[in-house]
């Protein structure tokens, strides 16, 4: 039996946190993109709806993308990495089983995807050597199947976190306005670069009108803070994708380095009070976009607001505000230095 790497706790978070951070990118940012593209073209040709449904889809299997990248930080073999995969995404709660056959309903649960991907990892190493020539045989049914299982035991317990943060941001909505658009938008931009979906919880709550147009803007708020901070330190194809929505990579920074959350929420509440002074307006199947796609500010003007107000609320306040907001929290006071930005990618 080979000599095994042993890993702390730590280890295990770090490892898991970055195969995560690199999964969500790898499995969103192709609808983020090239989705609502797509669909505009459809009246063009029928490839182009054919286009749509298969970046959409990509989405849906996220979870066993964040799976294989959480093996592999492990070092692990490809057919292991393969299983750890498929225990994720078995366990995500990414698909429902129905009377009609199987449904695709979203990503599923990252917080979960994230507990079976180490769990699946930890018992993978635990299994290696032991299986003999039986290894192709009983650890897809042991570690796939097995924690699989187990993550879907564990699901409802663990979508409690979601459904508690859900009902804390639904009781912002009964606030005066100018308070709710400011909560609301703080809430989303912490929420965004959490492995809580911004998406699930604005459809769940049914947020709209001043509180899905705040949601929408404080996800911007956060993503302009990511942006700018990102320029500094990273790659442009991080910095791009970043900017098309794909906020989550930057998960084990607010892990890592909590005080980036101090840019993010200054200027989730400045855009947050925008909100309020622009009548900026959303639904709860935008909420929780942002500027991905140019979701929010087409559901905006759409719904009346003022194509200025669009622009202002959504690109002037909180890029520019962002900027300002960063000059003095990293060159002023000097809260924190530009590592605190610095991507870390899963790698083999």
């Amino acid at each position: 039996m080979e000599n095994k790497v042993a890993y702390t706790g730590k280890d295990y978070l770090n490892k898991v946190l970055a195969g995560t951070a690199s999964g969500v990118v790898i499995g969103l940012i192709a609808n983020a993109i090239l989705g609502s593209i797509f669909k505009s073209l459809i009246p063009y040709g029928s490839v182009f709806e054919l286009l749509a449904s298969v970046v959409m889809i990509m989405q849906f299997i996220t979870p066993a993308i964040i799976g294989v990248l959480v093996a592999l930080q492990f070092k692990l073999s490809g057919m292991e990495s393969v299983v750890i995969g498929a225990a994720a995404f078995l366990g995500s709660g990414a698909y429902q089983v129905t009377e009609a056959g199987v449904q695709l309903v979203g990503i599923g649960d990252l917080i979960n995807v994230m507990l079976v991907s180490a769990i699946a990892v930890f018992v993978t190493r635990l299994l290696q050597g032991r299986l003999g020539s039986l290894t192709l045989i009983l650890m897809p049914i042991i570690v796939s199947v097995g924690v699989g299982t187990l993550g879907l035991i564990m699901l409802p317990y663990v979508g409690i976190i979601t459904s508690s943060l859900g009902n804390l941001i639904n009781s912002f909505t009964s606030l005066q306005p100018l308070l709710m658009t400011i909560l609301i938008s703080i809430a989303f931009s912490i929420i965004i670069i959490s492995p809580i979906s911004t998406v699930a919880i604005g459809i769940a709550i049914g947020v709209t009108g001043l509180g899905a147009g705040a949601a929408a803007v404080g996800i911007t708020a956060c993503t302009a803070i990511l942006v700018i901070g990102s320029i500094r330190i990273n790659q442009t194809g991080t910095t791009l994708a970043i900017l098309l929505g794909a906020m989550k990579m930057m998960i084990p920074n607010l892990i890592k380095h909590p005080k980036i959350m101090i840019p993010v929420v200054i200027n989730a509440f400045v855009s947050g009070i925008g909100v309020y002074m622009l009548t900026i307006q959303g639904t709860p199947q935008t909420a929780g976009f942002g500027i991905v796609g140019l979701v929010g500010p087409i559901q905006s003007f759409n719904m009346g607001t003022g194509l200025m107000n669009v622009l202002l609320a959504y690109f002037v306040i909180p890029f520019v505000g962002g900027y300002l907001i960063d000059f003095v929290c990293n060159k002023v006071l000097h809260i924190y230095e530009n590592d605190i930005f610095k991507f870390i990618p899963a790698s083999n």
